[in-house]
């Protein structure tokens, strides 16, 4: 049994450790480099300073640090789970596993390494195996709401809709979820008919989200349901014009009750468990978006030349799943080189730096600076419903360019999200759309040659 550390070492890593628990990396970090001056052999330090890279986004370093502290001491069940969680987070989803059920091994009975191994799984494609690990995390943690809402979408991804929409609803008790719950004092919706007043549908999460969500109005309003609609300020025009005969709003407030008569309210994202509960349920009719006329007429005549038009969007800088849905741009080198298509961006960004990555890539698309796919969804709309076809990954264009009826190619990672299920090219959101996905993990050039066959049959005008 080793001595124990001397009365200063401790008192620096208890400094230490009360600086990282406040979010205090730098003053952290300094304090451990402090400690391992004093002992170099601690393994703690080791670990807690490969977490500080970890969350400062230094995962090499992260998992160098983390393996030296193993060195010292293979034994610690924690270290193995956070080098898996540095793994995952690079893409080495094997090593990753390895690492969870080392420390399973070591510790066993851990709901949190349970649940980071189904993540592990899932991403290698094994659902069924993802799912008994969240499931084993719910087991030992019953109340632990991340599990809950894993093998909610673990279901949703293979199309069980009617068990996926239950765990679904635990999404306010996560730790990660970007949408408050809004505490109104109506009650929320439960599908009843309400005899008097209408019902506030609120957003939630992404633009995407809202999008796809949005869907599902047609429904209530088939239903005799009276709506409003509180969504981005961003989607007001679009949905205002769509759906005209919903009041469309955006940051409602108590203040409106008396005008709005509110009976009810519900988030967007719970409408699917009320009225997907089947494939079947999905037979709405699309498009449900409508772009302005005049705006769509003006970008057609912009973009005209005799070649069919194709909108191309290739990246996304979604914090949690862009690295996997994002695509170089010098791999559409093979679709580039297809004669007479007229090729439009559709991506969002800074039109600089979009000017300079398509030069790089020496790609025919046009930048159309006009045109602000972030701040101006309205006017993104008009650009989107211009084209013959849409080719875009997995962001917010493909729901929108669906959505509007336009012809859309979606390009899927191989472990897609949730709401593209696991097989198919075809989904029950959009049905128009056309799924193309990767066969193995990080294999783009498989799914463009797909694309360039697709391409070579023709594009429908």
């Amino acid at each position: 049994m080793s001595p124990p550390p001397p009365p200063a070492l401790q008192s620096l890593i208890r400094e230490a450790l009360q600086h990282h628990q406040a979010g205090h990396l730098d003053e952290a970090e300094q304090l451990y480099r402090r400690a391992l001056a004093i002992d170099p052999q601690n393994a703690d330090c080791l670990h807690l300073l490969g977490m500080i890279a970890f969350q400062s986004g230094q995962l090499t370093r992260a998992a160098a640090l983390i393996r030296q502290a193993i060195e010292l001491h293979p034994a610690a069940a924690s270290y193995h789970s956070n080098l898996g969680n540095v793994l995952q987070a690079e893409g080495n989803l094997d090593e990753a596993e390895a690492c969870y059920r080392r420390a399973l091994e070591l510790k066993p009975g851990q709901a949190e390494v349970h649940l980071n191994l189904g993540h592990t799984l899932k991403a290698q494609g094994e659902v069924d195996s993802a799912l008994a690990s969240y499931r084993q995390a719910l087991t030992l943690k019953p109340d632990m709401a991340e599990a809950r809402v894993a093998e909610s979408t673990a279901l949703l991804l293979q199309g069980d809709f009617a068990s996926g929409w239950q765990g679904f609803e635990f999404r306010w008790q996560t730790r990660d979820y970007d949408t408050p719950l809004r505490n109104y004092p109506q009650p929320m919706w439960r599908g009843e008919p309400l005899t008097s007043g209408r019902l506030l549908v609120w957003g939630e999460q992404g633009i995407g989200d809202e999008i796809m969500f949005a869907g599902v109005i047609p429904d209530l309003l088939r239903a005799g349901l009276p709506c409003v609609v509180d969504c981005d300020p961003r989607l007001q025009p679009l949905f205002a014009r769509s759906f005209p005969r919903v009041e469309v709003l955006s940051g409602y407030h108590q203040d409106c009750d008396a005008a709005l008569n509110i009976a009810a309210h519900l988030p967007s994202g719970s409408l699917p468990a009320l009225l997907r509960a089947s494939r079947e349920s999905f037979a709405a009719a699309v498009p449900y978006l409508v772009a302005g006329p005049a705006q769509r007429g003006r970008f057609r005549d912009r973009y005209h030349d005799g070649r069919p038009r194709i909108g191309l969007a290739w990246h996304t800088t979604n914090r949690k799943s862009g690295r996997t849905r994002s695509i170089d741009l010098n791999l559409f080198a093979p679709l580039f080189s297809l004669p007479d298509l007229r090729w439009i961006s559709l991506q969002y960004g800074d039109h600089g730096a979009l000017e300079d990555e398509v030069l790089a890539a020496a790609a025919p698309l046009l930048i159309d600076r006009e045109v602000d796919q972030l701040a101006d969804i309205d006017t993104f709309a008009a650009q989107v419903a211009s084209m013959d076809l849409v080719i875009t990954i997995d962001n917010s264009t493909a729901h929108l360019a669906a959505a509007l009826g336009v012809p859309t190619w979606l390009l899927l990672p191989f472990a897609p999200d949730w709401r593209w299920q696991q097989t198919g090219d075809r989904s029950p959101w959009y049905p128009s759309m056309r799924l193309f996905r990767q066969a193995a993990r990080g294999d783009w050039p498989s799914v463009l040659h797909k694309v360039r066959q697709a391409l070579l049959l023709g594009v429908k005008r």
